[in-house]
């Protein structure tokens, strides 16, 4: 399932740096790009999109009028995020609703983060438990309940079972990070790990080891908030905590 959106902007410069930005990740869908607020509006009752991007550097009031004006319409309302060159309209963008607000020019990490909230809010439909590898005409089946964790090795990808066998797929690890069950996490840049096997998380050296196997792996501080995302989630099953 891909996150559908639509763009309310009439500069074409930020219309395509935010299409880049977006087109990195693989899961979203960009259903129109409209000019004005009024196109805008009508997108939003026509297509139901998840998210709007809306960009308020110009005719801003009218843009909140037509924020209102979504409530009348529309029973589920989108995940409304601000666009804008300073932070003069964040306030009323709060007070109408906005999820979020990105500053321009775009900042890569700020909005990594942005969509790794907006993701956790509109949580995926899971993806299935296996993993199909082809090479040519070579089709080999994974499950995914059965992968510890995957490491990147220049253009291809490890995969490393539980039972301590290695496959490798000739594609790079972004392929799979958008397409592997909820379960696997994006730790570094050369390492999705299956959380389900993470042990222990060691935030002084930058480590979490993992059951079955006498092995650490390196989590990096780009990364740094899924793995404090994780440890809250491995802190609601545990019985007891301590200080």
């Amino acid at each position: 399932m891909d996150y559908s959106y639509t763009i309310i902007d009439s500069d074409a410069v930020s219309n395509l740096q935010l299409h880049a930005f977006l087109d990195e990740y693989g899961d979203f869908e960009c259903i129109n790009t409209t000019k004005n607020p009024s196109d805008g509006l009508n997108d939003i009752i026509k297509y139901s999109p998840d998210i709007v991007f809306i960009n308020l550097n110009t005719d801003y009031s009218s843009i909140f009028l037509m924020v209102t004006e979504i409530h009348q319409y529309v029973t589920q309302l989108p995940i409304l995020i601000g666009l804008a060159s300073t932070k003069d309209y964040a306030y009323d963008a709060i007070k109408n609703g906005f999820s979020d607000y990105w500053l321009q020019p775009y900042n890569e990490f700020d909005i990594r983060k942005s969509l790794l909230k907006l993701k956790k809010r509109m949580p995926k439909e899971k993806a299935p438990a296996t993993l199909c590898i082809k090479s040519y005409n070579d089709f080999q089946y994974l499950n995914t309940n059965d992968i510890l964790y995957l490491k990147a090795d220049n253009n291809t990808t490890e995969f490393i079972m539980k039972d301590g066998t290695i496959t490798n797929a000739y594609k790079t690890l972004k392929t799979f990070e958008n397409t592997l069950p909820e379960n696997f996490m994006r730790i570094h840049q050369s390492y999705i790990v299956n959380t389900d096997y993470v042990s222990r998380i060691n935030f002084g050296k930058s480590v979490c080891a993992l059951k079955r196997v006498n092995e650490q792996l390196p989590f990096s501080k780009t990364y740094r908030e899924n793995m404090d995302n994780l440890k809250t989630i491995l802190s609601k099953n545990t019985l007891s905590t301590l200080n």
